[in-house]
């Protein structure tokens, strides 16, 4: 397997959507994704609008692990089926990310997410 580095990012133009966008940049040949399972991540998340970075596994430097469950929607609708080795790109909008209100400083905002998946269990 070729060494993962951080990706790019190239934003889309245009409106943003108003339904999860999922794109495969690279099909993965292992492990399916379940819903509901766990999986071990090295991602990059950017701010649709602005392309500003907001969080990303690769600027800590090592790949996390999270169940599913425990994700925002669209990384729950976004990554079942996902096999380990690729690498998927997410588009959510506010209500598959962190809503359209409330506390968190990216509600609001739709997010585009680049996820490599590392492991399933």
């Amino acid at each position: 397997m070729t060494e993962l580095q951080k990706p790019e990012v190239d934003m889309p133009e245009g409106p943003a959507p108003t339904e999860l966008v999922i794109e495969d940049i690279t099909v993965g040949d292992g492990d399916e994704a379940k819903a509901g399972g766990i999986v071990n991540v090295h991602y990059l998340g950017v701010d649709y609008e602005s392309g500003a970075e907001f969080d990303s596994s690769w600027s800590r430097g090592e790949p996390i692990e999270f169940p599913l469950a425990m994700l925002v929607k669209g990384w729950q609708e976004g990554i079942p089926g996902m096999r380990v080795g690729g690498r998927r790109k997410l588009i959510c909008p506010p209500q598959l990310a962190y809503g359209n209100g409330g506390g968190h400083p990216l509600s609001g905002r739709t997010l585009v997410f680049v996820i490599d998946l590392l492991g399933v269990k």
